[in-house]
C-alpha cells in the first residue's frame, strides 16, 4: 500500500522513473547526482517505496538523533560523523564483505553545495568492496530519475575514473541548477 502511494505522490509531483534499477547485482554503490538541494531526498524516498528498491544510504549523524532516528534508520539510513576522523572507506569495504545483498546509496559530491570534484570516498569503497558503481542521475530540469542498466567498474585508475565520472553527470540539472555539475 505504501508503494502504491508513493508511485502515485511520484505521478502527481511529475516525476518519471527511467533506465533499470541493478535488482540482479547483489552488491555496489550506486552515486545520485546532482545533489543540489534537501529535496532530493524526499525523491529518493519516494522512489525507493514505491520501485520496492532495497537500498541503504549514508547520512550525517545528526539526522539520526531523537526523535527522528529511528525513522532515518527504517529508512535505510547509516549515519556517519563527518567531524571525527574515522575509517568510513575500510568500514564499509568490510560491510560489503560481511553483507550477502548490499545496495549503498551515496551523493559523490558529499554536499548540496558547489563542488568543482567529486569526493573519492564512493570511488574508494567499490574498489576496495570489488564491487561495481551504478549510476543515477536526478534531472529536475526533466523531473526523471534515471538508473543507468550500464555498471561502471573501477579501472584503478582514479584520476580518469573520476574524470570520465564527472563527465557523465555534465549537464544534468539539479534542483538549483547553479549548484549543479557545469
Amino acid at each position: 500500500m505504501l508503494s502504491k502511494i508513493s508511485a502515485l505522490l511520484l505521478r502527481w509531483w511529475g516525476w518519471k522513473v527511467a533506465g533499470q534499477f541493478p535488482h540482479d547485482v547483489p552488491k555496489f554503490v550506486m552515486i545520485v547526482a546532482p545533489h543540489t538541494s534537501n529535496w532530493d531526498f524526499p525523491v529518493g524516498v519516494l522512489v525507493k517505496s514505491a520501485y520496492r528498491l532495497k537500498v541503504n544510504y549514508v547520512g550525517k549523524h545528526t539526522l539520526f538523533r531523537w526523535p527522528f532516528g529511528a525513522f532515518f534508520r527504517w529508512l535505510g539510513g547509516i549515519p556517519v560523523d563527518r567531524s571525527r576522523r574515522t575509517n568510513f572507506v575500510a568500514a564499509m569495504a568490510e560491510a560489503f564483505a560481511r553483507e550477502k545483498q548490499l545496495h549503498l546509496v551515496l551523493s559523490p559530491e558529499g554536499t548540496r553545495k558547489k563542488v568543482e570534484r567529486f569526493k573519492t570516498g564512493f570511488y574508494h569503497i567499490a574498489r576496495l568492496a570489488g564491487v561495481p558503481i551504478a549510476l543515477c542521475k536526478f534531472d529536475w530540469a526533466r523531473k526523471e530519475v534515471f538508473f543507468d542498466p550500464q555498471l561502471f567498474w573501477p579501472t584503478g585508475d582514479e584520476r580518469k575514473d573520476l574524470d570520465y565520472l564527472w563527465n557523465y553527470y555534465k549537464g544534468v540539472v539539479g534542483k538549483i541548477p547553479s549548484q549543479g555539475i557545469l
